[in-house]
């Protein structure tokens, strides 16, 4: 039980990591929320499902598991919504051409 629960703390760690990364190294808007919301997501939904695992069958578990399902439905539809708002501003996506 202890190696399940510490590979899915590091399998989490090693997704926010990369979503982090994907902020800093992506070209442009898009790309970068893409890769905070995808990667951000699931690498969440795995340090809480270890959390949920180190708790045992408790209230606080639950608790634990009423936050992933949060995370999962508030973060693509958050993201989706900045994206939506930020295409219809104006912000042009990178092409690859130079133009931002």
């Amino acid at each position: 039980m202890n190696l399940l629960r510490g590979i899915l703390f590091l399998s989490g760690f090693f997704f926010v990591f990369v979503a982090a990364l994907g902020v800093l190294r992506l070209p442009d808007f898009y790309t970068r929320i893409h890769a905070s919301g995808k990667a951000e997501t699931f690498g969440m939904m795995l340090f809480l499902l270890g959390a949920i695992l180190c708790e045992g069958a408790t209230m606080t578990s639950l608790k634990i598991f009423l936050i992933l399902v949060f995370v999962l439905l508030a973060n693509p539809v958050g993201t989706h919504i900045i994206g939506r708002a930020a295409y219809r501003a104006g912000l042009k996506p990178w092409t690859g051409e130079g133009n931002q």
